[in-house]
């Protein structure tokens, strides 16, 4: 039988992940499995927590968005331990492209079962990123974001890029990997694990967490009211077919502008450019349903 360490964000989804979790803790005590839990304090908390369980030989449970994800990723990353998701957080992203269960039962019945899969995860800045690195638009606009944790998230992850659209100008970008390089005035770039994020969005519908690749999106420069009806199009996927987006892979890539501008990681901020992106194939170990 599988041992778990929980890890909960007090925070996540204002307030949520705690009352996401109470069911979901009865029902695994009630099948017998054993589990710790503990809230995080801070990022560099939730990393080296994970660590320490993972070095345990526990499976460490994120409770709480895919910020919370991430860390948990970081600090279970490179110890032979698995991980699993239980989503509590705003955007949870990384669930949906899961297909996680929604209810504590069915939750709790993964868990219980503890099967995994192999997943890729980038290594960034020295972070760990489970599900996307983005720069442009959207990293200014997940700045705006975070600034507004008071509002519900779909209402803040729907207005704020439109915010951000109103006083934006597109940078010159520099993409360069050992098969290919592109320069150009670009609203945004996104280098994809995942492919899911802002609450919902289908960004990057060819990526695959198993791929051993990036999915690299870049949307060319082109007026605001294209932009906006980009972003509407982003929730099935269909803006892939815009003459301004194109999608290449690669394992490694290197972005530059020609002005700063903040690059993003699930939801936070990561670092300045330029970056450099790499994909480590089948790096962790993942519970699945």
């Amino acid at each position: 039988m599988p041992s778990y360490t929980a890890l909960i964000n007090p925070i996540s989804g204002g307030g949520r992940a705690p009352r996401v979790w109470e069911p979901i803790a009865r029902a695994l005590a009630a099948q017998g499995v054993p589990v710790a839990t503990e809230l995080t304090r801070s990022q560099q908390h939730a990393v080296e927590t994970a660590a320490a369980a993972a070095r345990r030989g526990d499976i460490v449970i994120a409770v709480g968005g895919d910020g919370l994800t991430r860390d948990v990723a970081a600090g279970v990353y490179g110890t032979g331990a698995a991980m699993a998701v239980v989503p509590g957080g705003r955007g949870n992203d990384l669930a949906r492209k899961l297909r996680l269960p929604h209810d504590p039962a069915g939750l709790a019945a993964m868990l219980a079962r503890a099967v995994t899969r192999k997943v890729d995860v980038i290594e960034a800045a020295g972070h760990v990123v489970l599900g996307n690195v983005y720069v442009g638009i959207d990293s200014v606009a997940t700045e705006a974001i975070n600034n507004a944790r008071w509002l519900p998230g779909l209402v803040a992850y729907r207005l704020a890029p439109i915010g951000a659209i109103l006083r934006w100008t597109a940078p010159e970008f520099t993409l360069t990997t050992a098969e290919w390089s592109k320069q150009g005035r670009m609203h945004m770039v996104v280098v994809a694990n995942s492919g899911r994020y802002g609450h919902g969005l289908d960004i990057v519908p060819s990526a695959d967490l198993g791929s051993g690749v990036l999915d690299v999106l870049t949307v060319a420069d082109a007026p605001r009211g294209k932009v906006v009806r980009f972003i509407s199009k982003a929730k099935t996927g269909a803006h892939v077919a815009a003459e301004e987006v194109a999608i290449a892979r690669t394992t490694e890539i290197t972005l530059d502008a020609d002005r700063p501008v903040p690059v993003h990681a699930d939801g936070d901020y990561l670092c300045e450019l330029p970056v450099t992106i790499t994909v480590k194939p089948a790096a962790l170990d993942l519970v699945v349903p």
